[in-house]
């Protein structure tokens, strides 16, 4: 078919569906509570308004930005520019000179009272709560970018963030930016105090936790604060001896079983229960755990992977397995706020600005799960790449019938009852809002 070029006048978007992102924040009143949490001013009248630049930034991250300069994105869509209320758009620099303006204690009080604000919202009184540490790998001298534990590029500078997830809404409770030397638990009590602070009024019912944070000094302070946990065991010497010498081992299914025990290290003042499952590995292969690496010699300690929980649920040991088994969404988060919000990419040089922009990117995440959970209320959370294509990229332009305002959306008439019904929803968002 031969084609020919030519050109419009029209103001076109193709990202119309962020119409109800905006309208999302205007019924939920987030962007008015940002505002009120003591954020840092300009120092020049010609300088954007914060509540513009953080508008921009979570906008630009839902539309796909995943570094700074991608931040373009919005810069020269007049209609996006309309939807929003905005006179001009910011360019990249923009926003990096305005993060560049927090200090780390004021991301502590921004942050915090948001997260005390946003979840004080959520009707949701007993959550479990997940903690993880992740790795952002670092391409030059940042500060805080240094060598450690990374997986994926070994010996390359990074970061070690902690995070912390409320399973039962899908979001994320609470952040800390750290430098990449830094160990699993590092800061890790003062960490969970300030989440506990920031989650004023709701009680914990579950903490689950991966081996990095194995440690007694945790264990007593989730035992002193009453905090039922599960977390895994490291499988040091005498936890394998204990394990090679267990007997009692109930079947859960072909080459699964599971038992229980108690185990007191020597640093220890008091046992603590011990939930142990073994899969065979020959019957499955994908099987998660480790094998017992001091009894290698041994044939039948080969056949197994083991994986080890220290807990103070009074609950069968079949459900605590059950129960810790639920984390693994936890590592599904992280590789969502990773893969689809840039959480790897927005860094600076100054430490207190990285952290502000990835808590601008938490932000973003939150809201993105209040708006799956709260206007779209699908039984399926999709991720928010396949939301850009069914819910944000359509294409739009206004027009004005009187002084009212039109925006057209580009769709085929099937999709258009669909679309209708999620620009009610989001019309009629109100809090306190109760996940499904």
């Amino acid at each position: 078919m031969d084609l020919k070029l030519a050109f419009t006048d029209k103001e076109i978007t193709p990202w119309s569906g962020m119409v109800f992102m905006k309208k999302l924040l205007d019924q939920a009143g987030i962007l008015t509570k940002i505002q009120s949490f003591g954020l840092p001013g300009q120092g020049s009248n010609r300088g954007y308004d914060p509540i513009q630049l953080i508008t921009c930034f979570m906008v630009s991250v839902w539309c796909g930005a995943n570094r700074f300069e991608h931040l373009e994105v919005g810069r020269f869509d007049e209609v996006l520019r309309k939807i929003f209320g905005f006179k001009t758009m910011a360019g990249h620099k923009a926003y990096q000179r305005y993060f560049s303006k927090f200090s780390l204690a004021t991301n502590q009080q921004v942050f915090s009272a948001l997260s005390q604000w946003f979840f004080s919202q959520v009707k949701l009184d007993n959550y479990t709560l997940d903690v993880d540490s992740t790795v952002c790998t670092r391409y030059g001298n940042q500060q805080g970018a240094k060598r450690g534990y990374n997986p994926t590029k070994p010996g390359r500078n990074s970061h070690h963030p902690l995070l912390a997830f409320v399973d039962e809404c899908k979001m994320v409770a609470n952040f800390w930016l750290r430098s990449g030397d830094a160990y699993t638990t590092n800061n890790f009590l003062s960490f969970l105090e300030d989440t506990l602070h920031r989650m004023q009024g709701k009680h914990i019912s579950l903490l689950r936790a991966d081996s990095g944070f194995y440690s007694k000094s945790i264990f007593d302070y989730l035992e002193e604060k009453s905090i039922k946990y599960i977390i895994v065991a490291r499988h040091y010497s005498t936890i394998q001896r204990k394990v090679a010498g267990l007997k009692n081992w109930w079947n859960l299914g072909d080459g699964l079983q599971i038992t229980e025990t108690t185990y007191q290290s020597d640093t220890w003042e008091a046992p603590r229960r011990l939930v142990v499952v073994r899969q065979q590995i020959q019957k499955r292969p994908k099987a998660t755990g480790k094998q017992l690496k001091l009894f290698a010699e041994q044939g039948i300690y080969q056949n197994y992977r083991y994986s080890c929980y220290i807990t103070n649920v009074d609950l069968s040991a079949q459900m605590v397995w059950n129960m810790y088994r639920g984390r693994a969404d936890c590592e599904n988060r992280i590789k969502e706020i990773k893969a689809d919000f840039g959480f790897d990419n927005f860094n600076m040089q100054d430490f207190a600005a990285t952290e502000a922009a990835l808590n601008f990117v938490v932000v973003a995440y939150n809201i993105m799960s209040l708006f799956k959970q709260a206007v779209l209320k699908s039984d399926k959370l999709h991720h928010l790449k396949t939301l850009r294509y069914k819910i944000f990229a359509i294409g739009g332009y206004i027009t004005k019938s009187g002084s009212q305002k039109i925006l057209n959306l580009s769709l085929a008439m099937k999709r258009r009852k669909w679309i209708e019904g999620i620009w009610t929803e989001s019309q009629n968002f109100n809090w306190p809002f109760a996940p499904s």
